[in-house]
C-alpha cells in the first residue's frame, strides 16, 4: 500500500511544482523551456528527487538545477502549504537530458520515414517500368 502512496504524492508533487516554477521570477527559469521530467519519493515520504531537462541543452539544465537548488527552502514552504501531507519531503533536483533525447530520436524517426517515403516511391516507379 505504501508504493501507491509514494506514487500519488509523487506526482502531486509534480503537478505542484510546475506550478510554483511558472510563479517564480528568476531569471534563469524564464530564459528557457524546462520540464520537470519525473519524480522519484522514497517510501517514507521523506525525500524527493526532482529530475529537470530543458530544450537548450543538458548545461542550461544544470543551470536552472543551481536555481532551485539555492530557492528549495522556498519551493518546500510553498509545497507544504499546497499540499496537504504530514511532513514535506527534502527536495533534491538533478539535470537530464531526456528532452533533447527524445528530440533528437523523433528528428531520426522523422528523417528515416522521409527516406523510406522516397523508397517506396522508387520501388513503385521499377515495377510500372517491368510491364
Amino acid at each position: 500500500m505504501a508504493g501507491h502512496r509514494a506514487d500519488r504524492t509523487a506526482e502531486d508533487i509534480k503537478r505542484e511544482l510546475m506550478a510554483i516554477l511558472r510563479e517564480m521570477k528568476d531569471p534563469r527559469l524564464h530564459n528557457s523551456l524546462i520540464s520537470i521530467v519525473r519524480t522519484d519519493v522514497t517510501r517514507d515520504l521523506s525525500y524527493c528527487k526532482v529530475y529537470i531537462s530543458s530544450m537548450n541543452g543538458l548545461d542550461n539544465a544544470k543551470e536552472v538545477v543551481k536555481a532551485l537548488k539555492n530557492a528549495s527552502g522556498f519551493i518546500r514552504k510553498e509545497l507544504s502549504s499546497r499540499l496537504k501531507i504530514r511532513h514535506t519531503p527534502e527536495l533534491t533536483f538533478a539535470a537530464t537530458d531526456s528532452i533533447e533525447y527524445s528530440a533528437n530520436i523523433s528528428k531520426i524517426l522523422i528523417d528515416l520515414d522521409v527516406r523510406g517515403d522516397e523508397n517506396d516511391k522508387n520501388i513503385s516507379r521499377d515495377s510500372t517500368d517491368i510491364e
